[in-house]
């Protein structure tokens, strides 16, 4: 058994741990910052994101929701998203990658 922290993570986004179906990672926005452009850098593979801290906009598909600690979202295979922080202090997500994205 391998036990990782979201400690643990040394980099803005860094995977945490990759199994053979499942991957986790952590990312860390700071206020202003995005995840990226809005595009799918993990077309094969279904993503679900966890709010650890902080506020973010959350831009997938069409749709644009504010997300805030505790909440959760799914991003299906090969929809176009980015994950904007919103708030005035540093944002941080649990990802999960099904199949491993990275």
């Amino acid at each position: 058994m391998q036990v990782k922290n979201l400690d643990d993570a040394s980099e803005s986004f860094s995977v945490l741990d990759t199994a053979a179906s499942l991957q986790t990672a952590v990312m860390d926005l700071a206020p202003g910052e995005a995840s990226g452009p809005k595009t799918n850098e993990h077309a094969g593979s279904e993503q679900v994101l966890f709010v650890v801290s902080g506020e973010l906009r959350a831009e997938i598909g069409d749709q644009t929701r504010t997300m805030r600690r505790g909440d959760s979202v799914i991003v299906p295979k090969g929809v176009a998203h980015k994950f904007t922080n919103t708030g005035s202090s540093p944002a941080r997500t649990f990802n999960v990658y099904s199949p491993p994205a990275y």
